[in-house]
């Protein structure tokens, strides 16, 4: 089946919609979250979003609100801890990485009646994505669009130069805990596509490729959403194709890119 066919399908539009709004996020986010060296702490805010999951469904609540007020609480918590203590920074994300799975999963095991498929959330449900959670993705996208211009300046500075940011007067602190909000913001949105698990693929392996070909961080944000489109729309495509599951084939749309992308630089640095 062509990918035409399958857009004339209500549910495919969603998903290609989805797929749109997570990539601008993914692009863009994704990018601050490489060149500042924050793949570990992305990592422990997506998943301490599960928290938020299980706190949706325990209070009866919907679930995209809640789960971008949960994570926005926790990665303040992270940007506080890490910038007070850097030395055990990374054992605090881990202590919250583990800790927000668990209060999900305890809160989804006593909520009465619980039939939730943890499968979508974990993986991703691309194809189940309903239209009032692509409002809520596009008015997220919009707010991150917006602060990501607005600060462009000052992140780009904060990103290659953060001392030299500080004796310019650039508030490298706020930018901080702007740009924590931001990621979980952007979680929030890549749990629908792929899931708590391979989030953090889809935050760093487009800004990776498109890191070489770019110079400047603008150019590899813009490609970054580029190429996460690409794995999105591909990897989804794949998985109604040969009825796989979305999220798994588009991290592998996305690995297998990254793997050839390295063995093509090792040959080219041979030759």
């Amino acid at each position: 089946m062509s990918m035409l066919e399958l857009l004339s399908h209500e549910f495919m539009q969603n998903a290609v919609m989805a797929a749109m709004l997570a990539s601008v996020a993914c692009g863009m986010i994704g990018t601050l979250v490489v060149v500042n060296r924050l793949v570990f702490l992305a990592g422990g805010v997506a998943h301490a979003a599960y928290g938020g999951v299980g706190m949706a469904f325990f209070f009866g609540l919907p679930v995209l609100p809640c789960t971008v007020g949960f994570t926005l609480a926790a990665s303040t918590i992270m940007a506080g801890v890490t910038l007070r203590n850097k030395e055990r920074s990374e054992t605090v994300i881990g202590v919250m990485w583990a800790a927000g799975m668990a209060l999900g999963i305890l809160l989804l095991d006593i909520t009465p009646g619980y039939n939730v498929d943890l499968m979508s959330y974990l993986f991703g449900s691309i194809l189940t994505v309903p239209v009032s959670d692509i409002r809520i993705m596009f008015g997220l996208d919009v707010f991150i669009v917006a602060m990501v211009l607005y600060f462009y300046r000052d992140f780009l500075v904060m990103s290659f130069e953060p001392e030299f940011a500080r004796t310019r007067g650039v508030p490298v602190t706020l930018l901080y805990f702007v740009l924590l909000g931001m990621i979980a913001l952007s979680v929030v949105m890549i749990i629908q596509v792929v899931g708590l698990i391979l989030v953090i693929a889809l935050l760093t392996i487009p800004p990776y490729m498109a890191q070489g070909t770019s110079r400047s961080l603008m150019a590899m944000m813009v490609r970054a959403v580029i190429w996460s489109l690409f794995f999105c729309l591909t990897g989804l495509w794949i998985a109604c194709l040969y009825d796989l599951t979305s999220g798994a084939s588009i991290i592998a749309v996305a690995t297998v890119c990254f793997f050839g992308k390295l063995l093509w630089e090792g040959v080219s640095v041979k030759f």
